[in-house]
C-alpha cells in the first residue's frame, strides 16, 4: 500500500501509474486536507471542481485539480483520505521530531492519514511518501509556539 499527499494530483498519478506497473495489487490511497479538498471532490465527481484552500499545508492547497492527473487518478487510485488540520499538524511535529527531517506539512499528510485511520493500515505493508522541505519559520512557529516569559 503506498500513500501519497495530493495537492493538483500529478504526484500522486505518478506514484499510481508506476505502483499499478510494478504489482497491479498495490493500492494507492491518496491523501489531502479537509480544508483544501478539491482533487477528492473532483475525484468523486468525475470532473474538475473548485474548492477553498484554507490549509495550513500549503502543498496541498489547490483552488481545482488538474484535468491530467484527474483522469490518472479516476483510473488508478484506490482510495482517498482526508485529514484535519490538526492531524496535519501533529504528523508535522511528528516526523520532524522523530526522522530529523525539515519536512513540511504537505508531505506529513500520508503519516497523517496513517494514524488518523490506523485499522486500515494495520498489518499491511505501507509506504509514505514525503517528497519536500519548504516549511517556513512561520509555520515551524505554529507548530511549537513559544511559551510566554
Amino acid at each position: 500500500m503506498i500513500v501519497v499527499p495530493i495537492g493538483g494530483g500529478s504526484g500522486a498519478a505518478g506514484a499510481c501509474v508506476v505502483a499499478k506497473a510494478v504489482r497491479p495489487s498495490i493500492k494507492v490511497i491518496g491523501v489531502q486536507s479537509e480544508a483544501a479538498p478539491a482533487a477528492y471532490r473532483s475525484w468523486r465527481a468525475g470532473t474538475l471542481v473548485e474548492d477553498t484552500t484554507s490549509t495550513f499545508a500549503e502543498g496541498l492547497a489547490t483552488r481545482t485539480a488538474f484535468e491530467l492527473p484527474q483522469r490518472i487518478l479516476r483510473e488508478l487510485l484506490d482510495d482517498f483520505v482526508l485529514v484535519s488540520e490538526e492531524a496535519l499538524q501533529a504528523a508535522t511535529r511528528l516526523m520532524i521530531e522523530k526522522t530529523r527531517n525539515l519536512v513540511e506539512p504537505a508531505d506529513a499528510a500520508a503519516l497523517a492519514a496513517v494514524l488518523s485511520v490506523p485499522q486500515r493500515f494495520a498489518g499491511r505493508k505501507v509506504a509514505i511518501i514525503c517528497s519536500g522541505g519548504n516549511i517556513s519559520p512561520a509555520q515551524l512557529a505554529k507548530l511549537w509556539p513559544r511559551e510566554p516569559d
